[in-house]
């Protein structure tokens, strides 16, 4: 009977100290997640955080850049040279093209990349607003698939994309005469595919477009090398511009590398 009682209380008080080891665990385990949560939510914060930062930069990086197109404004009323207000309106559409893409991601949800397809449109929109184009005269053709673009990227290639319709809309269709312009882009390959093509009246047969006085034509080829990409000039019924290039990327460091 005794040694009953014994292992009984034996039991008992192994039991209790099973409890208090479960207890001790449990207290542990809560206070663990507890600790998780907590990290989770001051992660969460700092991402809340930054993301209301990036959309201030990018806002007041647009605004900026809207106060150098005004008083570029304000600087062509004065011109009366025609080469030189040409100049002047060129680079104006380079700053607009650039606060348009801050302008976009300023109201987008990803903030770290662009809907090219939709940026496009908009950029078109403004070009032909810029060189008050004839619709009837002059249409532009788009086939851009649903592709989005970081920054770094997305920046280049539109300026290049720009510069290449602008000289088109200069330069292609004199003397009031109609035509096409066409921007295609292919996303199958492990590279992108850009073609700008025109049914105009071309340029001049000898022309090295990597050795030219044509600053619109410098920053192309100077973008185009930024972009780690090649270029190829088709010049026969008009005037077809390909440009392969890769997605540019960024290290931790900040360096730009390509795929």
């Amino acid at each position: 009977m005794i040694a009953q009682l014994e292992a009984t209380t034996v039991s008992k008080v192994q039991l209790e100290a099973s409890e208090d080891e479960l207890k001790k665990v449990n207290a542990e385990m809560l206070w663990e997640i507890s600790q998780r949560e907590r990290a989770q939510q001051q992660t969460t914060s700092a991402l809340r955080e930054k993301e209301v930062l990036l959309r201030e930069i990018h806002h007041r990086v647009k605004d900026n850049l809207a106060i150098i197109s005004s008083l570029l404004d304000l600087q062509m009323v004065q011109i009366k040279d025609a080469e030189a207000l040409s100049l002047f309106k060129t680079t104006q559409g380079r700053v607009r093209s650039i606060a348009l893409i801050h302008e976009h991601l300023y109201k987008s949800r990803d903030l770290g990349r662009v809907d090219f397809n939709e940026y496009l449109q908009t950029l078109l929109s403004q070009l032909l607003h810029s060189y008050v184009v004839d619709p009837d005269l002059i249409t532009l053709n788009t086939d851009i698939p649903e592709v989005s673009l970081n920054l770094d990227t997305a920046i280049p290639c539109c300026l290049v994309i720009q510069e290449l319709i602008a000289n088109a809309l200069k330069h292609a269709f004199p003397n009031g005469r109609s035509g096409e312009i066409e921007i295609a882009l292919d996303d199958a390959s492990p590279n992108f595919l850009l073609v700008v093509r025109d049914n105009g009246v071309g340029l001049p047969q000898a022309l090295d477009f990597r050795n030219t006085e044509s600053l619109g034509l410098q920053l192309v080829t100077t973008l185009v090398d930024q972009l780690d990409g090649s270029m190829e000039l088709r010049n026969g019924a008009g005037t077809e511009w390909r440009i392969q290039f890769s997605e540019v990327k960024q290290r931790g460091n900040g360096v730009a590398q390509h795929d």
